[in-house]
């Protein structure tokens, strides 16, 4: 069997798993793959080097083989503050007002995609299969096909694609474009950017698209493209609502809550997940019906991400304005009705406050998948569930609308809407709220990112080009 050399921006080390953040479970499937394969991980340390030293640190834990190597001040700047963060992400993403067309962080991040390539090209054997992950390292695939790599090589975006329209504001956008059909396979999380993807090889880059099948030839070569909508590691999630730690913060929440509902939203401080917007109707819902301030009070579980980035910094402190706004006007002095907390916590404590909270939001205005969504199901009470409200938006939401009969979708651009979703989840009685569980919990439970990353792999291992 072929080994898995994997390749993305940050590695995750095996002993980090279950740290805080969705990503311990993709992080614990692809470590697991790498066990089962072989190979090794590749990508940036997180560290700054003074400058380009060449050096390359590897490790060998639990199994797997980390590569990784420092980038320069400049490099960081560029590449990941610059072009990847501060217009791929908010272009893809849908907000092309916020995008930075800069040709300076375009080559930057053109040399770090050359540099990834030159340092883990001596790493890749002839028989090996390569698995490329997200928007960081569009080209690479492209600039290893450069230096004469023939292996089967796969992409995968975890964010959204998006409109031809919207993307055809990205100078040299083409180029990218063209760069990506260098992979043998790319993968999406939904049919909606698959399809969007299709629309741009056809009509900007007149590629000939055969959606049956995914095949995208262009200029004498054949990509196949394809949906694989990411899950959650369904028995390490279940696991740590055994622990000890799980159950704690489960009671912890509980006693502060004094007998209220408890509705809480677990987000990266991010623009992209609706958080200004989520605040805008839950102070609309509680305009509407003030008495109910003593009903449900709103936990914000928001970590701080990408602080180097001024559009993050504005948004940490509008959210900060917004939420100190409605505490002012509502809370009491036994009461107040949002907790707002600006820091990470272990997937342990997550699956504990979940269950805790009888309503989950997860309301972002555009994303991939939301992993969030599934762990807030995964980690309810069968016989007592409680009230998932999604985006409209989301990912997710093709797979857990479940024809109206999972979770209650909504439009999160408007107030009062989500103050409607607010109050039919609160009112919602235990029957429906069962049905609504039972509706989900199947795709939440079967759906998971072993399956994802067994199905990827074995696609591009076998896929006929």
């Amino acid at each position: 069997m072929s080994r898995l050399v994997v390749i993305s921006n940050r590695v995750a080390v095996p002993k980090a798993r279950g740290a805080a953040g969705a990503q311990g479970g993709l992080a614990g499937a692809l470590n697991a793959a790498l066990k089962d394969y072989g190979g090794l991980w590749f990508g940036w340390s997180g560290q700054e080097s003074e400058d380009r030293t060449g050096n390359m640190n590897l490790q060998r834990n639990d199994g797997v083989t980390t590569a990784t190597i420092d980038l320069s001040a400049r490099d960081i700047d560029e590449y990941y503050n610059g072009y990847a963060n501060s217009t791929l992400w908010p272009l893809f993403h849908y907000r092309i007002d916020l995008a930075e067309y800069e040709n300076e962080t375009g080559k930057g991040y053109e040399r770090v995609n050359e540099r990834f390539a030159e340092s883990a090209m001596p790493l890749i054997e002839e028989e090996d299969l390569v698995w490329v992950h997200d928007y960081h390292l569009i080209p690479l695939g492209d600039r290893l096909r450069e230096r004469g790599a023939k292996n089967r090589i796969g992409f995968f975006s975890h964010i959204p694609w998006p409109p031809t329209r919207l993307l055809t504001s990205l100078p040299f956008h083409e180029r990218l474009v063209e760069t990506m059909l260098a992979y043998d396979m790319i993968g999406f999380q939904t049919e909606e950017w698959l399809g969007s993807f299709f629309h741009y090889c056809e009509t900007e880059l007149g590629a000939e698209v055969d959606k049956d099948t995914g095949r995208i030839n262009h200029k004498g070569r054949t990509t196949v493209a394809r949906s694989y909508p990411i899950g959650i590691d369904w028995d390490h999630f279940q696991a740590q609502g055994e622990t000890d730690e799980a159950k704690n913060a489960e009671k912890r929440l509980l006693e502060s809550l004094r007998n209220r509902t408890g509705m809480i939203g677990v987000d990266r401080l991010d623009y992209s997940k609706g958080l200004p917007e989520r605040i805008d109707g839950i102070g609309r819902f509680f305009d509407q019906h003030p008495e109910r301030t003593r009903d449900l009070i709103f936990i914000q579980i928001a970590p701080p991400s990408r602080e180097d980035v001024e559009s993050y910094q504005k948004i940490r402190a509008e959210l900060e304005q917004k939420t100190g706004q409605i505490n002012g006007a509502r809370s009491q002095v036994d009461i107040v009705p949002i907790r707002y907390v600006n820091q990470g916590y272990s997937h342990a404590e997550l699956y504990g406050f979940f269950r805790a909270s009888k309503i989950g939001m997860v309301t972002p205005l555009r994303d991939g998948m939301n992993l969030v969504a599934k762990e807030y199901v995964a980690a309810q009470d069968p016989d007592n569930p409680g009230v998932l409200i999604l985006s409209d938006f989301a990912g997710a939401a093709q797979q857990l609308a479940c024809e109206g009969k999972g979770a209650v979708i909504v439009n999160p651009h408007s107030p009062d809407a989500l103050a409607r979703a607010i109050q039919t989840a609160l009112d919602m009685p235990l029957d429906e709220r069962k049905s609504r569980y039972e509706a989900m919990i199947g795709t939440v439970r079967d759906d998971n990112v072993q399956d994802w990353t067994k199905n990827f792999c074995d696609d591009l291992a076998g896929v006929s080009l």
